[in-house]
């Protein structure tokens, strides 16, 4: 087959999506296929582009087999948004252009239509080419519910755009079974619909001690790392986090470090500040080579959203904690697919969102129970090597992808 992907992050970006593109084209390559792959040029999560990212609309390159092309974006403060719709459109725009040039026999896009619309319309619905539609969560809901979309024309908007993207596509992916009934309500036929959970890197990210060369430079050995590795943004309800790390003040060994970046981090260090919070710590952004170290600097690993999201996705970052084999403590809505795939995989603790009080409990259990940690953490390893290699995510997108091709065929 010949493969058009667009919608996603791809490397070196440090979008939580692009190390799954990344790993998916590869993969899909490996198993014979031609894959042409457009993303935006590096620029999250700030949405400040690299100097050597800068002065080009297109850029061209081979990485592994897989044709990459990024989309030249004006560098903004993602924070704005107004700023950040800017690039959305940039990338939409490029991604059309670069895509009118392509020969394909199949389309996978990814969500959200705010930057897959136009290319979605011109490269698989005008051309006619069978396409699946990657859902990673649901729009409108999932910004209503987080305050982005609050103006009823900017929400009849997307509302617009999405259901065009769910309705015309051949078929569409769903990481989540939550995700099922609200497509339902927004017409979306059930048999449409393919659930497939997103992969991590099980080679990459690995049990390692917790005594590692990350873990030395920042001061972290010796200590209980209580770790939120990811994307500090809106719908993950860290206040909450620091509100039990305040609760957990006294336990000296206690060490809660925060690693990323995102459009609430400020809020975030500044609220700490005013906390006085000594056992609170916030680095940055790592290099993906480091992310093995990074995770295993954890003696558990956090999970948080706020409440009623974890109905709309399962955090990316669920996966690599899985992989790296530490304990997962998750703040989630209960009998969310994170809360179920959590408990299934006996990986770790559950506790209600927004509950400081809970989450500073299960942190305190955890703490005194060794064996039960080297349990939780030996179970989630098994559990991703079992079910999310990045080889195994690749053979269900091809089949998926066969399938689309095999519906727009028939007379």
């Amino acid at each position: 087959m010949k493969i058009l992907i667009f919608g996603g992050h791809y490397e070196p970006d440090l979008g939580p999506s692009a190390p799954i593109f990344t790993m998916l084209c590869e993969n899909l390559v490996r198993l014979g296929h031609q894959v042409t792959m457009i993303a935006g040029v590096p620029h999250f999560p700030s949405g400040r582009v690299p100097a050597k990212w800068r002065g080009k609309l297109l850029w061209h390159s081979v990485e592994n087999g897989v044709e990459v092309i990024r989309v030249g974006l004006p560098s903004v403060d993602r924070m704005k948004l107004p700023w950040r719709l800017l690039q959305y459109l940039t990338y939409q725009i490029g991604t059309t252009l670069a895509g009118l040039r392509r020969e394909y026999d199949v389309v996978l896009s990814g969500s959200s239509s705010l930057t897959s619309w136009l290319p979605f319309a011109v490269l698989a619905v005008w051309r006619r080419k069978p396409s699946i539609y990657a859902v990673y969560d649901v729009y409108p809901g999932v910004g209503i519910k987080l305050g982005i979309f609050r103006h009823k024309p900017v929400i009849w908007l997307i509302t617009q755009m999405e259901t065009f993207c769910l309705h015309r596509s051949t078929l569409v992916r769903i990481i989540s079974e939550s995700f099922r009934s609200e497509l339902l309500e927004m017409g979306v036929p059930d048999e449409k619909m393919v659930m497939i959970y997103d992969w991590v890197d099980t080679e990459l990210v690995r049990p390692l001690p917790q005594d590692n060369p990350f873990a030395q430079e920042n001061d972290l050995v010796g200590k209980f790392v209580v770790l939120y590795a990811g994307n500090l943004g809106l719908s993950q309800g860290l206040e909450h986090v620091l509100a039990a790390a305040e609760m957990l003040a006294d336990h000296q060994d206690l060490l809660f470090v925060f690693v990323g970046d995102g459009a609430n981090r400020e809020r975030l260090v500044s609220s700490a500040h005013q906390r006085q919070l000594k056992n609170v710590r916030f680095l940055p952004f790592q290099p993906r080579d480091r992310l093995p170290e990074v995770a295993a600097s954890a003696s558990v690993s956090l999970v948080t959203l706020q409440r009623g999201i974890a109905n709309h996705s399962i955090p990316s970052k669920t996966f690599t904690i899985l992989a790296s084999g530490r304990p997962i403590i998750a703040s989630i809505d209960e009998d969310s697919d994170a809360w179920r795939l959590i408990q299934k995989a006996q990986a770790g603790l559950c506790v209600p969102p927004e509950d400081p009080a809970a989450l500073a409990a299960a942190i305190l259990q955890l703490r005194e129970a060794e064996e039960f940690r080297k349990t939780l953490g030996e179970n989630a390893r098994k559990w991703a090597e079992d079910n999310h290699s990045p080889l195994s995510g690749a053979m269900k997108i091809e089949k998926m992808l066969f399938e689309a091709i095999k519906i727009s065929s028939r007379p």
